[in-house]
């Protein structure tokens, strides 16, 4: 492996490097993707709000401003490609104050000069938010409707960018944890903990909370910290409450607590913004009550009865409070993208377009592909077939006539499915962020016996060696009987 070089290496597989992944697949580059853990989207693009947001918040000016009103307008087509579940549900900024109605307008103006329509973004009166959202709190004052706002499941779209890309010819690797990035003659050579080495002539550092630590590997001092952020998940029963995504006015520390739909028809309370210095993404009473109280202020009668699980993220966040895109100061050729909080989501697939077009293009040419497939047929494309449709996939493959998980409907074809495809499956969380399996009411309780007994079925391996998500996370430690 020491001796293997690609054009581009693309450190992180998060959002942020799939979508620049995929975006190099397209040309006639070799790429690949390296990742500490042991699957895609195991960071802050695993636990965040899945909010695609309209481009109003960002100071004027910042790269923030300019990649989230292009990403906004990107990712309907990009969604479509990739088969990733994406809606244009509008969001509002509800006012509860008279100070707050004139945070609204500065928002609005904000807005438009950052290239939102003006149209796009009215703001409502209490009588027309109300008529709009019977369940909110009846003390808010007014809104801020941003009509181009939307939601988009983050995982998906992360593995689903790396899945094409992989398909298209791009390599990835797991279990790399970079720990030193050295000159060689034409480029670096990227080395991970056990002893794995890349060479590659352009690196683009997209770590997320690591980012910081991977660019003072070249010699560059980016300071990167992190804010946890807890969330807590509502049963699909409780949809009724909104089908936006209702914003406080924001605050020095992000858009605040939200109460949001998701793509999946569930309803998402979060997140609450703790500095932390630990990377590891640990939920707390205190902060999840205090979700619980905001989503009261916003909808009085939410029903917390309906939770069905509750997660945190940990967000990279940077000093200069924008997205910092440039490159080395001491390594021509090495890119950093690093502490790319909200709205990095929405931004990703222009910061993409950008990164290749413009930071990558000065050291390698960019030739399109004659046969490169954009397209991707989704991880969950079983469900959404009609009655005729699943019969005749069913003739071809009965294990998609047996169902696993009874709360999300996924069957067995649907599991096997997500561990041969790019990027592959190996373990049940994995599985679960490809598929939904475990994610209904019961959040596992059935089936998560048949997932781990596929999976070892699947990988060749006995089932006391299926893990959770990695490492030592072992579900079974031997036989009874």
């Amino acid at each position: 492996m020491k001796n293997l070089r690609y054009d581009v290496l693309v450190i992180g597989g998060g959002v942020i490097g799939g979508t620049i992944l995929r975006k190099l697949s397209q040309y006639n580059l070799s790429v690949c993707l390296v990742e500490k853990e042991n699957d895609v989207c195991m960071g802050q693009s695993r636990a965040n709000s899945g909010i695609v947001h309209a481009g109003f918040d960002a100071a004027e000016g910042s790269l923030k401003a300019k990649f989230n009103v292009l990403g906004n307008r990107m990712m309907p087509a990009l969604a479509g490609e990739l088969g990733v579940k994406y809606r244009n549900n509008t969001s509002l900024v509800v006012a509860f104050s008279e100070e707050e109605l004139e945070i609204l307008q500065k928002l609005q103006k904000r807005g438009v000069a950052n290239g939102i329509a003006a149209e796009d973004l009215p703001i409502l009166t209490r009588e027309e938010l109300l008529a709009l959202e019977p369940y909110i709190h009846p003390a808010a004052k007014g809104a801020l409707l941003a009509k181009t706002g939307g939601i988009i499941c983050p995982y998906e779209l992360t593995i689903a960018a790396i899945g094409n890309a992989m398909d298209n010819g791009a390599k990835l690797y797991t279990d790399f944890a970079v720990c030193a990035i050295c000159k060689t003659e034409g480029g670096y050579t990227v080395t991970a903990e056990d002893g794995r080495s890349l060479q590659a002539s352009v690196v683009i550092n997209c770590a997320g909370l690591a980012s910081g630590k991977i660019a003072a590997l070249v010699g560059d001092d980016i300071p990167v910290h992190g804010r946890k952020g807890d969330y807590i998940l509502l049963d699909r029963q409780a949809h009724y409450l909104t089908d936006r995504t209702l914003f406080f006015t924001p605050t020095a520390k992000g858009k605040g607590i939200l109460v949001s739909s998701t793509v999946d028809n569930n309803i998402i309370l979060g997140p609450t913004a703790t500095e932390v210095e630990s990377d590891v993404p640990e939920t707390t009473a205190a902060d999840l009550a205090h979700v619980m109280q905001k989503a009261k202020e916003m909808c009085p009668n939410v029903p917390l009865g309906a939770a069905i699980t509750s997660f945190a993220g940990i967000r990279a966040y940077n000093e200069r409070h924008d997205f910092i895109i440039e490159e080395s100061q001491t390594a021509k050729g090495v890119f950093h993208l690093a502490g790319i909080e909200s709205p990095g989501l929405t931004s990703a697939p222009a910061i993409a377009e950008y990164v290749a077009e413009e930071l990558v293009a000065r050291y390698l040419p960019l030739v399109k592909k004659e046969n490169f497939r954009p397209e991707r047929q989704a991880d969950s494309f079983f469900r959404n077939l009609t009655t005729e449709e699943k019969n005749a996939v069913i003739q071809k493959d009965p294990a998609y006539g047996r169902m696993v998980c009874r709360c999300e409907r996924i069957t067995e074809g649907e599991i096997r499915h997500a561990v041969r495809t790019n990027p592959p499956a190996t373990n049940v969380d994995a599985v679960k962020r490809r598929t939904r399996a475990g994610m209904g009411r019961c959040q596992g309780g059935f089936c998560q016996s048949r997932v781990t007994e596929i999976l070892a079925e699947e990988l060749g391996i006995p089932m006391e060696k299926v893990t959770k998500s990695g490492g030592n996370s072992v579900l079974l430690v031997g036989k009874i009987k």
